[in-house]
């Protein structure tokens, strides 16, 4: 007869319960943990017979085959299928792993499609896109049997001296809830069968550390955790069914969040409805007694851990090892480990592994990198661009005689990865490598990669792990063929070597234009200007970048600089001197064609920013939607040695047409009642072009102080020449809900001022006020605003 767990037409639940039913305590716990892939080899090679004493109890997780190897898609998803047979085959109750992996900028994974950083996807404001994105991920994770995600980031970023500010979808909390729900809609599917569990991190506020931080504490009130920080991730629960969440490494408020029982449970599946799995980031629980010193050792992190609700350990059965003991010595209910331990079986008996543990390894690279996902890529990376300023140099004359090329990040593939691109990310392995590691790494396949890597302390050259990668200068070079084109690094993208900018102003003075590539260098290694724990004081341009740019100005040929980067720079220095100035964010693999094609015109850019660029790191904090006394110098005051203007602010971005806004139309509703708010917009230019339309309200008068304006809602809306396009926002009152007095969400009656605009403080924004009637209502969610474009 067959065993219950095991019947695919039986109820979960009852699945659930007949494993657990025959589950020894130790066999639960190994559920709650994960393995590194370095414990299953012996005598340099994966050893089936060695890994079945590994995982004798079984494991709930195998961690990141594809991200710590050198393995092709075909040898990965072998590697896993024989995972899975020991787990299957060799184990007492036949539990098989979730293998997990990344996917921020697209799979971490050797010969995965390389799409722009999160930051870079997040500027295109296209959710179609993101989602399409997430699709090919999807596709590429299933391929090798890799069912976890540990993406999307959902921090709201407010702090761009953070290095991880790139990963995220910026500053607005609505920006990030809509890229964060439609990657996570496109990798999960509607039914996981089919999908890719997503975990959205890191819950919570953790980009908005103590001194922008790394891992540092964090100082935040329970209204603005919920409101800012907590948004984007409700909306993913809501809305896409968010099957995991990760916790921050922070603290707040002096709690540990892996240690947090009131962030974990009771804010997260109390207030918020999560009914998911959540996983510790790697090492997060660990470190509660060699970090935060709140547990006097690793029994206790576990303990401390487990009891708030933080179900899986990554990346390794670190501290849980220890919790069958400290049930046994009555530290802990067994009640605690079997909660935790069934929802971790639920989500596999979900994702059908039970019925479907391996993989067509023959198939895998099929979907690897493909035609059209390289075209996607593309799509992606040119969608993303950021026109910031333009004099009209731009789109460059299709007939210029001669151009220079000029910049570190002119011709260097790597600087157009971020840190959680493949291979960028393996540095980390490469730079601080041990023999041990070294040998294990050899044994899974990584021989042709070591060898073509330098020594322990070098860098990445464009070898096997990479994909092909098209840098601006080649980009241009097939845009322009015609063309000279003459290239000079200049300098590199770090030191204070400037011996190679005198040829690069010989190279810029002799063209008719010069196109200046500067930026930071991504990654989680010492060399790295920016990435994980890459945070920085100083937000200019590193080294001698700034150096380079004011020479090449000098020399008064027309100069457009392009920042490749996924830092938040103060380029006041450099707007100043450019003729244009544009913002590429580590646009991946198609990264070059995508620019070239904004230069010169074959695309027209409709980027905008996801961030706000302030003019000075001491004017950090600055966002789009301070609230009130905290924000603009026309409402409020200035500092003593300037105002409180940004640079450019968040939502800002040009086209080489004209967008002309007409007067807007708002239908009141009320508390209770939706809100209707049209515009016409006409493209009057002579280019096609998308527009961004942004959609934002001002809350007159309210019980408590909120922001000056908030992004609401938006809409990317293709329009060509000569035509007008007419959008219409459906604006539920939840949508105008905050958290009042007593902490409720409430949409109080009142005066709100809707305003549309290209951007948060486009000075042509159209704007109406409207007074809505009612009682205060309450709501326990926010409703998604709808959007319809009239193309008659």
């Amino acid at each position: 007869m067959t065993e219950t767990y095991r019947d695919p037409n039986a109820a979960i639940d009852d699945r659930v319960a007949d494993l657990l039913g025959r589950m020894t305590l130790e066999e639960k716990v190994a559920q709650l943990g994960t393995v590194w892939l370095t414990a299953l080899v012996q005598d340099e090679a994966f050893d089936p017979d060695h890994a079945a004493e590994q995982l004798a109890d079984g494991i709930g997780q195998v961690t990141r085959i594809g991200a710590s190897t050198g393995l092709l898609a075909n040898e990965s998803a072998e590697l896993g299928n024989d995972i899975q047979r020991v787990l299957v085959e060799r184990t007492r109750l036949g539990i098989p792993a979730v293998i997990h992996e990344e996917g921020v900028g697209g799979f971490l994974h050797r010969g995965a499609t390389t799409f722009p950083q999160g930051l870079g996807l997040a500027a295109t404001w296209d959710v179609d896109l993101m989602a399409e994105v997430a699709e090919v991920i999807r596709t590429q994770m299933t391929a090798v049997g890799a069912r976890h995600n540990l993406s999307p980031v959902l921090d709201v970023a407010r702090d761009p001296r953070w290095g991880r500010v790139e990963e995220t979808y910026g500053e607005s909390p609505e920006l990030c809830a809509r890229m964060g729900v439609a990657y996570v809609k496109g990798l999960q599917t509607d039914d996981l069968a089919n999908g890719v569990v997503c975990t959205g991190k890191h819950f919570l506020g953790y980009g908005y550390s103590l001194g922008g931080r790394n891992q540092a504490p964090v100082h935040l009130g329970n209204r603005e955790l919920r409101e800012v920080y907590a948004e984007p991730f409700a909306a993913a629960i809501r809305e896409a069914g968010l099957a995991s969440i990760m916790n921050s490494y922070s603290s707040i408020d002096g709690v540990p969040v892996a240690a947090s029982r009131a962030i974990l449970t009771d804010l997260l599946r109390g207030e918020l409805g999560f009914a998911g799995t959540v996983v510790a980031d790697y090492f997060a629980v660990m470190q509660l007694h060699f970090n935060h010193m709140t547990a006097a050792d690793p029994t206790e992190s576990a303990i401390q851990a487990l009891s708030a609700g933080l179900d899986i350990e990554l990346p390794a059965l670190d501290c849980y090892k220890h919790l069958p003991a400290a049930v046994r010595e009555g530290r802990i209910d067994e009640s605690i480990i079997d909660e935790s331990c069934a929802r971790v079986l639920a989500q596999k008996i979900q994702l059908g592994l039970f019925e479907n543990p391996y993989v067509d390894a023959g198939a895998a690279l099929a979907v690897f990198d493909t035609p059209d996902q390289r075209a996607l890529a593309r799509r992606a990376a040119a969608e993303g661009v950021i026109l910031l300023k333009n004099d009209g140099v731009l789109p460059l004359n299709p007939s210029i005689s001669k151009l220079a090329v000029i910049g570190p990040h002119a011709d260097d593939p790597r600087l157009l990865q971020g840190d959680y691109h493949y291979p960028a990310h393996l540095e980390i392995i490469y730079q601080n490598r041990s023999e041990e590691m070294l040998e294990a790494m050899e044994a899974l396949g990584m021989e042709q990669g070591v060898d073509q890597l330098p020594e322990a302390g070098g860098t990445f050259s464009p070898g096997p792990h990479f994909t092909p990668h098209v840098t601006p200068l080649d980009g241009l070079r097939a845009a322009l063929p015609h063309t000279e084109i003459i290239h000079a690094a200049g300098c590199a993208d770090t030191g204070d070597d400037e011996s190679g900018i005198d040829e690069a102003v010989a190279a810029a003075a002799s063209a008719d234009v010069a196109i200046v590539c500067v930026g930071a260098r991504s990654g989680l290694v010492a060399d790295a200007t920016v990435g994980e724990a890459r945070d920085a004081t100083d937000l200019g341009l590193p080294g001698v970048q700034s150096q380079l740019v004011a020479r090449i100005a000098a020399t008064g040929t027309p100069m457009v600089v392009v920042v490749i980067s996924g830092r938040v720079h103060t380029l006041g220095a450099e707007s100043s001197a450019a003729n244009a100035l544009m913002w590429s964010i580590l646009p991946g693999e198609e990264g070059g064609s995508a620019i070239a094609q904004v230069l010169t015109g074959e695309v027209n850019p409709s980027g905008r920013l996801p961030v706000t660029l302030p003019l000075h790191v001491g004017q950090i904090p600055l966002h789009h939607d301070m609230r009130r006394r905290g924000d603009r110098s026309e409402f409020y005051g200035s500092y003593v040695d300037r105002d409180t203007d940004a640079l450019f602010w968040f939502g800002h971005g040009l086209s080489y047409t004209t967008f002309e806004y007409g007067e807007p139309s708002v239908v009141a509703g009320s508390t209770t009642e939706a809100t209707t708010v049209s515009v016409p917009v006409a493209n009057n230019g002579q280019h096609e072009g998308d527009e961004v339309l942004q959609l934002y309200v001002t809350d007159e008068v309210a019980s408590v102080a909120r922001p000056i304006r908030e992004l609401i809602g938006f809409t990317r809306v293709a329009i060509p020449v000569g035509k007008t396009r007419t959008v219409t926002f459906t604006v539920h009152p939840s949508r105008l809900a905050f958290h009042g007095l007593d902490m409720d969400l409430t949409t109080e009656p009142g005066t709100f001022t809707f305003r549309i605009g290209g951007s948060s403080f486009d000075p042509n924004m159209r704007e109406a006020t409207v007074d809505l009637t009612g009682d205060t209502a309450s709501y326990d969610r926010r409703t998604i605003i709808a959007t319809t474009v009239d193309i008659s």
